[in-house]
């Protein structure tokens, strides 16, 4: 069975929720020491992000045994990667060469996105994105996934511009 199958069907089966729960809690600890020594080391952090993929796990420090759980790290970084759809998830081995080049501002949203206030809250990030450029992105974040709503409230600002609420603009009954 290839790593991403025991991956995919481990992270997915919940039908033992302590197996379940140790398993996915043992993803998040071994995921965020990966980014805090990717992103830690940046700029100069190619050393984590090429080589075969037991080099990078070792490298990142998953475990021997955790290579499912590697295969994970790496389906969830691929969203951020520039060259994310080049990588063949079924035939990562041992031996399969794994290039990751992030594009540090979609992954910066895509933990925002996640809700892996253990991810973007790294000191590090502090080094790669300037804090204006991390509030950008947490406001796109937040505005891109506001609820929006084509009914104007009576409260609401009229619509035609008058500074008005539309209760006592074009919300006027007469």
């Amino acid at each position: 069975m290839s790593y991403y199958k025991t991956w995919m069907d481990r992270s997915e089966d919940a039908s033992n929720r302590q197996e379940y729960m140790e398993y996915i809690n043992r993803y998040y600890a071994l995921e965020k020491v990966a980014y805090e020594k990717i992103l830690g080391a940046y700029p100069d952090n190619e050393e984590f992000l090429n080589g075969t993929a037991a080099e990078l796990a070792r490298k990142l420090e998953f475990p021997k045994d955790s290579m499912d759980v590697f295969v994970g790290f790496i389906d969830g970084i691929k969203s951020s990667l520039t060259n994310g759809d080049d990588i063949d998830m079924e035939a990562i081995d041992d031996d399969y060469q794994v290039k990751l080049v992030i594009d540090y501002e979609k992954l910066y949203y895509n933990m925002r996105d996640a809700k892996a206030d253990w991810l973007f809250n790294i000191k590090a990030w502090k080094d790669i994105l300037s804090e204006e450029k991390r509030n950008e992105i947490t406001r796109e974040y937040r505005e891109s996934n506001m609820a929006h709503s084509e009914h104007i409230g009576r409260n609401d600002p009229c619509p035609c511009g008058s500074g008005k609420k539309y209760k006592n603009c074009c919300g006027k009954k007469g």
